[in-house]
């Protein structure tokens, strides 16, 4: 199987996480694409939203696309979680499956940084989601590093901390997230001031 990985903190998740991943999908012929909902991001410390919560809204997200799945690999496991330890979990458990390994533009200029770079560019090919007027150039590669595709997705601007400080202002942000994540946001009075 053709298998992606999507990481991200998904707090929460909106209409541009679920573009881009189309786009890649389609892009490079994966089977599946897994949301894979980050528990403690050693690059994003404290101030979350419940995991419980994250992954609910990410599984209503994905509801109806038989090639999305929502994985739990790294909340079952405790914190940080990099991604290099995820991609070698994952392999672990399904070697077989060819991985790519779906990353922004912006996380591409970043990955040198990252705990283990080489070890991730061995273990999955990287499908790098560019902004129009934006290619990042490419790292350093080790010479046994998979391929690295560059996939074009149209500009969102759509980002989870501005859904966030819309609803905490009391604004809508309906048509930024999908039409079950909001009622989902309302029921639970996610990221609303007070009790």
């Amino acid at each position: 199987m053709r298998l992606g990985l999507y990481g991200g903190t998904f707090d929460p998740i909106h209409l541009g996480h679920l573009i881009l991943a189309e786009a890649c999908r389609e892009a490079c012929g994966l089977d599946r694409v897994w949301f894979v909902v980050a528990g403690a991001p050693p690059h994003k410390p404290g101030g979350r939203t419940d995991v419980a919560h994250r992954l609910e809204m990410a599984r209503l997200a994905v509801a109806g696309n038989p090639a999305f799945e929502v994985s739990e690999i790294e909340t079952r496991r405790p914190g940080p979680h990099y991604s290099v330890e995820t991609l070698e979990a994952v392999r672990l458990e399904r070697p077989e499956d060819d991985l790519f390994f779906l990353i922004g533009a912006d996380s591409l200029v970043d990955l040198p940084h990252w705990k283990g770079p080489d070890r991730i560019m061995r273990l999955a090919s990287l499908v790098v989601a560019n902004r129009p007027g934006f290619e990042p150039p490419v790292p350093d590669v080790p010479p046994d590093a998979r391929p690295i595709h560059r996939v074009a997705i149209p500009p969102i601007g759509i980002a989870s901390h501005e859904i966030r400080r819309r609803l905490l202002d009391g604004r809508t942000v309906r048509y930024q997230v999908p039409r079950a994540v909001e009622a989902y946001i309302e029921a639970h009075r996610l990221y609303r001031p007070g009790p």
